[in-house]
């Protein structure tokens, strides 16, 4: 194993720092350079996560890397280069596609070792697709989050086989105990998403997107209702990042069903442990495969019971029948896109004994520690970086 060395600086690609799996982690790791003696760089467009980066003693730099735009980009790339050569840049790490395509032609410029995270599964429905894709399996290292992103990437680019690290993501399981929050940061959340004592909440925390299945959730709302359960309040908590259209849908689809006041829309959630807190149980409706699945993580590290959409890395990170015993549960996966089969998981987990919760969440807690902490997250990124720095001093 390969150490760390003090005085490397490290320098992230990513279009953005608003929220989202692949920032926290930008965060995450340029946090842990920083304490291992290193310099941390990181490049995007900005956004609601730079103050918390350079809090922890990294440094921002504004380019607009989040472009396609191939003149954008050709000319990203130029910037990249200059910043290497000026700033000593011992590794380049890539979080996604259009700026990596600029990252990659800066660091072969500048002969430093080039690193990838393939953060997502990333639609390929033609040739040009796999293409563009293919940037992030060109990493010196690659870092998959999920051994099911690392079977993607060896089914769609086997050259990048040999070089596939397997880190799943991490969260802060300490700030997400549910002793580490106040009752006071609990009621100035509940007081703020307007929800009337002894209403259990079923808390969906996802941008607001398609694809990440807040339509399912309201539906499984309706279905519950008429299942004979009206106290359940669902919040959906998540950013929209301008799209407008879509909120409005949602907005109708809860008019619609008169569910009003039973679904919350709340936009942004800067206290994610308060918010698990709160919640009775936590819902992930994702109806494409999700990569990792940090919420579902979140959620049994903070002792909640959890209901996920039952593909993509979800297998690896909530244990249920078939892949273990009931009894070995950590969770309950769903069928995606099913809203009937949410309703019901629902009704499951409202009806379990107390007992039976206490000793599945305990369950949850032991799994997520073994495999999902922040810690071993970075620790292991910076052995990656390490190794890569190794490989190119050995020629």
């Amino acid at each position: 194993m390969h150490q760390f060395q003090p005085g490397t600086t490290v320098l992230q690609v990513i279009p953005d720092l608003n929220s989202g799996g692949a920032e926290r982690t930008t965060v995450d790791v340029a946090r842990a350079i920083v304490e291992a003696g290193g310099t941390a760089l990181v490049v995007s467009q900005g956004g609601q996560m730079v103050a918390e980066l350079e809090a922890a003693g990294a440094e921002h730099i504004v380019l607009p890397v989040k472009s396609k735009n191939p003149v954008k980009m050709l000319k990203n790339a130029g910037a990249l280069k200059d910043l290497i050569a000026a700033r000593h840049v011992d590794i380049v790490h890539a979080r996604s596609r259009a700026p990596a395509w600029s990252a990659l032609r800066a660091a072969r410029a500048a002969n430093v070792p080039f690193v990838t995270t393939y953060h997502g599964t990333y639609n390929q429905s033609n040739a040009l697709k796999s293409f563009y894709n293919s940037v992030m399996a060109r990493g010196d290292a690659v870092i998959a989050n999920s051994r099911f992103i690392a079977d993607l990437i060896t089914a769609r680019h086997p050259f990048a086989q040999k070089r596939i690290t397997v880190i799943p993501r991490g969260s802060d399981l300490k700030g997400l105990a549910p002793d580490s929050v106040s009752a006071l940061r609990q009621q100035a959340l509940k007081d703020s998403w307007g929800v009337p004592a002894g209403k259990p909440i079923v808390l969906n925390m996802a941008r607001l997107t398609g694809w990440k299945g807040q339509k399912v959730v309201i539906a499984a709302m309706a279905h519950l209702r008429d299942m004979g359960h009206r106290d359940p309040v669902a919040i959906l908590a998540g950013d929209a990042q301008g799209r407008d259209s879509y909120v409005a849908g949602l907005k109708k689809m809860i008019a619609d069903n008169a569910l009003q006041d039973q679904v919350r829309l709340v936009g942004h959630c800067s206290d994610v442990p308060a918010a698990l807190a709160l919640a009775d149980v936590s819902v992930v409706a994702s109806v494409e495969p999700e990569a990792f699945g940090r919420a579902a993580v979140e959620a049994q590290a903070a002792g909640v019971p959890v209901i996920v959409s039952d593909h993509g890395a979800v297998p690896e990170t909530v244990l249920a029948p078939p892949e273990v015993a009931d009894e070995e549960r950590t969770g309950w996966r769903v069928v995606p896109d099913d809203a009937t089969a949410l309703a019901v998981a629902l009704n499951t987990v409202l009806a379990q004994e107390p007992g039976m919760l206490e000793a599945m969440k305990a369950r949850a807690l032991d799994h997520v520690h073994r495999n999902f902490s922040v810690e071993t997250m970075c620790s292991r990124t910076l052995d990656v970086y390490a190794k890569v720095l190794h490989q190119a001093a050995s020629g």
